[in-house]
């Protein structure tokens, strides 16, 4: 069944999304992307399936809490204006190396003209920088389609994708014809298990090969995917990208001779360009924001095969640059290098003996072994190496403060428990935010904030919210009964113990500060 309705550009995305099992959406209101969250907030089958409609603390909280609800196989929507791509940069990144498991759209409503804003920067860059899909509708029933389109996008590449709109796409109105909507995904976890989750350098640089790695695909999908098309003509030549198509359609007949590519997905579909610029005397970008497309393509204009580097294979396409790798790609023979001594055995980081953060870790892992879909959300820090073995205690690690709002959106999922672990420092850098989050959302989470009264990771910088962790939860609206400290020593396990089962059983936001000073910290002092 079929149904007709005139929609914004906005709410045509909003309903797609509600349409392709959206499990929540998370935004910061900001103008031309607002009324998408708010058609959301008011549409009769996302209340009745209980979607959840945050209006987060920033965009990065949004990013984050969307991370984690994809964890858990959801779907999430992320919406915000372009400026706030800036704010949640950090985790939008970084969601591209973790990758998805439900499917994540993320709409950048882009403002040429500034009618309400303090640039014009273009949300594109973003796309490729990160190196995801990017959509780019021309029409308020592609808009509809392509959002749809691009949560199952997203789920079969196994990464975000970027859906770019301009304030025209978002704020003008046209009839949609919209389809039956899908039920939501079922909660279930990675297949590949939780190494993709935790970006330590050595995660990190197999997945950094791996997205790599998926570009031609992504291409090669830009070829045939129905959102672009080719029509060949004759020789002066246009590419139109999103909402620019319908401005090059307005000023066109019908039967134009013009030999015309129409881009809405990326990244661009590179052979077909080469094709149209060898047959066509001039071609003419047409685009709304920055030159974008147009830099590519003069790039792809030079088709003599001079121009060499990381792209064509003479320098690595991951990694450092070193004096061989360089010397290998100028052709020159190799300067003088020595072998590493082989006796040198290798040194993994590993969690100080008599550290804090071991006692923490063993007993929340006997804690919750007793539930069988528990997962816990960790941060940036020493902490972090709670991932490896013996203790292999954390399942995520994305960026500075992520796991607050990591557990908070895999709660608002349907996840029991959620766990978050943030060290003192982190929590006071980037967590204050997300723990609003929570409050406000009162949603069932149990954040361990592991207090060793510096930045030890970083060499023992002072913390800046030393003595007073408990009062900034307080300040942030934390209920004081769930305000619990208690300190990591082997004596005082049984207590921390009935301490993390009390709170992970209390349903609602609930704080433990387990604190005890670095024993690095200590020992410098007690040397000075």
């Amino acid at each position: 069944m079929t149904d007709k309705l005139l929609l914004l550009g906005d709410q045509a995305i909003a309903l797609g999304a509600v349409h392709s099992g959206l499990s929540g959406v998370y935004a910061y209101p900001g103008t031309p992307s607002t009324e998408i969250t708010e058609y959301i907030q008011e549409n009769k089958l996302a209340r009745e399936r209980g979607v959840r409609s945050d209006w987060c603390t920033n965009e990065k909280t949004a990013m984050e809490a969307a991370l984690g609800m994809s964890y858990i196989g959801k779907r999430a929507l992320v919406c915000m204006k372009h400026v706030g791509m800036n704010v949640a940069a950090d985790a939008f990144v970084n969601s591209a190396m973790t990758g998805v498991n439900g499917g994540i759209v993320v709409v950048a409503a882009d403002d040429p003209s500034m009618h309400s804003s303090q640039n014009e920067q273009d949300s594109r860059f973003y796309g490729k920088f990160a190196l995801v899909p990017i959509l780019e509708p021309s029409s308020q029933q592609e808009a509809y389609d392509m959002i749809r389109y691009g949560f199952d996008l997203s789920e079969e590449v196994g990464l975000p994708v970027l859906m770019r709109i301009t304030t025209r796409m978002a704020h003008s109105r046209a009839v949609v014809t919209v389809g039956e909507p899908i039920a939501e995904n079922p909660l279930h976890f990675p297949e590949a298990g939780v190494a993709n989750w935790v970006l330590l350098p050595v995660n990190a640089r197999r997945r950094y090969r791996e997205i790599i790695a998926v570009q031609d695909k992504l291409e090669k999908m830009s070829e045939t995917t129905r959102f672009n098309s080719y029509k060949k003509g004759g020789k002066k030549g246009v590419i139109a990208c999103g909402i620019g198509y319908n401005y090059m359609m307005e000023n066109l007949p019908a039967d134009s001779d013009r030999t015309i590519l129409k881009v809405s997905q990326y990244p661009l579909p590179a052979d077909i360009i080469r094709e149209m610029v060898e047959e066509c005397d001039e071609v003419l970008v047409i685009e709304d924001g920055q030159p974008f497309v147009e830099e590519q393509v003069r790039g792809l204009l030079d088709c003599s095969g001079k121009i060499r580097g990381r792209l064509s294979g003479e320098l690595p396409r991951d990694g450092e640059l070193t004096p061989d790798n360089v010397a290998a790609a100028l052709g020159v023979k190799e300067g003088q290098h020595f072998d590493v001594c082989s006796t040198v055995v290798p040194r993994p980081p590993a969690l100080c003996a008599g550290c804090g953060h071991r006692d923490v870790y063993s007993v929340l892992n006997e804690v919750i072994r007793e539930y069988p879909d528990h997962k816990v959300f960790s941060d940036i820090g020493c902490y972090t190496l709670g991932a490896l073995p013996p203790l292999r205690a954390i399942h995520t690690c994305v960026d500075m403060g992520a796991s607050i709002t990591m557990a908070k959106g895999a709660a608002d999922g349907g996840l029991f428990p959620s766990v978050a672990v943030i060290g003192d420092s982190t929590f006071t850098h980037s967590g204050i935010t997300g723990l609003l989050d929570a409050v406000n959302s009162k949603s069932n989470v149990t954040i361990i904030i592991s207090d060793n009264l510096t930045t030890a990771m970083t060499g023992g910088q002072d913390s800046a919210g030393t003595g007073r962790i408990e009062a900034i939860c307080l300040g942030v609206g934390v209920e004081p009964e769930h305000v619990r400290t208690v300190v990591p020593l082997p004596k005082n396990m049984e207590e921390i113990r009935k301490v993390i089962k009390e709170e992970i059983e209390y349903n609602g936001v609930s704080v433990i500060v387990p604190r005890r000073e670095c024993i690095q910290t200590l020992k410098r002092k007690s040397r000075k």
